[in-house]
């Protein structure tokens, strides 16, 4: 018996959770990582909106491939088995078009706190470290 709709949309649901979990961790252990950078940045006039959009830009673009490469994979996937079922590829736009913006907007998501724990760091404490 096949997947109901349900199902499908759970497990879309549960992916995308993943999705931006991992995202949020990268992105968070990006920021651990590049305390002294931060540090030197903000020493040097950077603004915390520069550093918060530095951030969330690392963690969009992040989201954006993550999403390009998934819709590629699942095209793909559709494509070999349509051809070697012998079957006619059936890919709906209105499914396969949004799926990259889907990812930039979990990345967007996923970068929001590690950006603004990363705009709060004190210059000369980051230094330190």
């Amino acid at each position: 018996m096949g997947a109901g709709a349900g199902d499908e949309a759970e497990f879309g649901l549960r992916g995308q959770a993943l999705a931006l979990r991992r995202i949020a961790n990268t992105t968070l252990v990006a920021v651990l990582e590049r305390t002294a950078e931060i540090g030197l940045r903000r020493a040097l006039g950077a603004r915390p909106r520069h550093i918060t959009a530095q951030f969330l830009t690392e963690s969009t673009a992040l989201g954006t491939l993550g999403g390009l490469i998934g819709t590629s994979l699942g095209v793909a996937t559709v494509l070999c088995t349509a051809v070697i079922r012998d079957w006619t590829a059936v890919l709906q736009p209105a499914a396969v078009l949004p799926a990259p913006l889907l990812g930039t907007v979990t990345g967007l998501l996923a970068g929001l706190y590690p950006a603004m724990r990363a705009a709060r760091t004190e210059p000369l404490a980051a230094l330190r470290r």
